[in-house]
């Protein structure tokens, strides 16, 4: 019987399993030269759960790569229940969910964001997405990374049009007046269909894993200059500013008790302001 607790299952076992092949296939972009570092963490309370966070730095391709899973659950903190659909009343929760950010070596690769999220509360959602930073511009490859997430929308009969608008209105930078990349999609708050939408996640975490092995096997050879290399680190720099200022990610990390060292670990090791 599909209940709660056998959905719950699902999706933790899912996020696990997609965490050991992206890292599988990121260790294979360099050539198993370089690996990754494992780090679990556990909430205060222990039976609220926890994490394990996969860490390469200074590889051949990557500067730094983070690949996050955890499952955790709680109360919500009064003042951040409204935020929180379905967490108004009582501020109970469970959350399950991957998070993978990728800076790259190369300033010609762009930086490469994902993530899915299954979340409980009185109500049940997935949401997620997948968007892209470059710091060098390429329409073309612009192009093939916005047709091969629309494949996977239309392919689960999903609103690519809807998803990618929310992505570009998601990823603004409202000091800034300008989005942080050339978007991709975003999406939240898919209740109605679980067994459908659960299809769509996986399917998605399945093309992230290919349009990443596509953008960095394209550019992985190309020569750069210490000026593109400045360039991309100014780029990171609204990374930063992104990432500490509006991501949703990092307010419901940091207002469900979670592991700092993980919610940061989106932030790139070195970045620059002028």
């Amino acid at each position: 019987m599909i209940n709660s607790d056998f959905r719950k299952k699902m999706a933790d076992n899912w996020f696990s399993y997609l965490q050991k092949q992206i890292c599988k296939e990121f260790e294979n972009l360099e050539s198993n030269n370089y690996k990754f570092s494992r780090r679990d963490w556990k909430k205060k309370k222990e039976k609220e759960g926890g994490g394990t966070s996969y860490l390469l730095s200074g590889g051949k391709i990557f500067d730094k790569v983070g690949v996050n899973k955890s499952t955790v659950s709680g109360i919500f903190p009064k003042q951040f229940r409204q935020k929180i659909l379905g967490a108004e009343k009582k501020g109970t929760y469970w959350a399950s969910g991957i998070s993978v950010v990728a800076h790259m070596k190369n300033p010609k690769i762009p930086a490469i964001h994902f993530n899915t999220r299954f979340i409980v509360t009185s109500k049940e959602w997935f949401g997620g997405g997948m968007d892209v930073t470059p710091s060098h511009k390429d329409n073309k490859e612009k192009q093939t990374i916005h047709d091969d997430l629309k494949k996977v929308c239309l392919q689960n009969k999903k609103n690519y049009k809807k998803y990618k608008n929310w992505c570009d209105k998601y990823f603004y930078l409202q000091h800034r007046k300008e989005t942080r990349g050339i978007g991709g999609i975003f999406f939240d708050y898919e209740t109605k269909n679980w067994i459908k939408n659960f299809k769509f996640v996986r399917e998605l975490g399945l093309a992230f894993i290919v349009i990443s092995n596509k953008i960095i096997n394209k550019k992985k050879k190309l020569k750069w200059t210490k000026k593109d290399k400045e360039k991309q680190l100014l780029k990171r720099g609204r990374y930063v500013e992104f990432n500490l200022l509006y991501d949703r990610g990092t307010k419901f990390g940091l207002n469900s008790g979670g592991n700092i060292d993980s919610i940061l670990m989106s932030l790139p090791p070195e970045a620059k302001w002028k």
